[in-house]
């Protein structure tokens, strides 16, 4: 496994002790979620630009959804 080291202030690694241990989390996970959220956030982003750019414009109603599925 492998360890990175992250450089803040003491004000700021304050926070982030006392934001870890209000969720009951260690620091490290706390971290670590952080991060993945970010990138995960990162690409949920690039999803709905690629999604806007190849948009036509065609909507559907409910109704037509279900009816499509069969429902």
């Amino acid at each position: 496994m492998a360890t990175m080291t992250m450089r803040i202030d003491d004000a700021d690694a304050a926070i982030v002790r006392k934001y870890a241990k209000f969720e009951g989390v260690t620091i490290s996970d706390f971290i670590r979620d952080a991060v993945f959220e970010k990138i995960e956030d990162q690409e949920d982003a690039e999803a709905l630009r690629m999604a806007i750019a190849e948009d036509d414009g065609t909507r559907y109603t409910h109704q037509q959804v279900l009816t499509e599925l069969g429902l």
